[in-house]
């Protein structure tokens, strides 16, 4: 008899639920009954490992398709106006440990992005008297924007591209997500089928 590292019935339960997936959803696509997703979740029965394991693949697989862009962007997000300078915005990339600020106009929309390189080579080439002029100078192209209710896969290909994702809601800007906010959210997610742990005697 070996042992295994599985989820409480609850926890498993939870992540079914998080994956909007009936048990006879989850065990159809599981390959399994759904007497036996019926019975994990009361605790009432022990699994293979290579059972368990597949059907977390698809809780996390389902989880992913169905969870939008809210559950991992960042709120509210550090902007710099149009008019304000190069000097405060190399401030504020400095406080908050970012390369990129999206750009405002006055009434709030996003008009463009300053990046970091771009002030840098402001500067060498200028020099310490560029730091007063305008961010509006040195814009280039927005962020990718995307609507709150976007899954987060679909933005997988645009952060391979971009550094970062808008996420706009009645024209104004709501939140961002760049490369480690969706890692980590993977991270997390892969992480739920581990909390609160127990053992198990492992079906012979």
């Amino acid at each position: 008899m070996s042992t295994i590292r599985i989820p409480t019935p609850e926890e498993l339960r939870k992540l079914r639920l998080k994956a909007k997936l009936t048990q006879r959803e989850l065990a159809k696509r599981a390959g399994v009954s759904q007497s036996l997703i019926a019975r994990l979740e009361r605790g009432q029965v022990n699994v293979r490992l290579s059972t368990l394991q597949r059907i977390l693949e698809v809780l996390v697989k389902a989880i992913s398709e169905k969870e939008t862009v809210i559950q991992c962007m960042k709120s509210p997000v550090i902007t710099v106006s149009e008019d304000d300078t190069l000097e405060k915005a190399i401030n504020l990339m400095d406080k908050h440990g970012i390369s990129q600020l999206p750009v405002l106009d006055k009434s709030g929309k996003v008009i463009g992005t300053v990046y970091e390189s771009t002030l840098l080579k402001a500067v060498i080439k200028h020099g310490k008297q560029v730091l007063s002029k305008p961010v509006k100078r040195y814009l280039e192209e927005p962020l990718p924007q995307v609507p709150p209710n976007t899954p987060i896969h679909a933005i997988e290909e645009l952060l391979l591209v971009y550094p970062a994702v808008l996420v706009i809601e009645g024209g104004k800007l709501v939140g961002i997500v760049t490369k480690i906010d969706v890692l980590r959210w993977y991270a997390t997610i892969k992480n739920m089928s581990r909390n609160t742990p127990r053992s198990t005697p492992q079906e012979s």
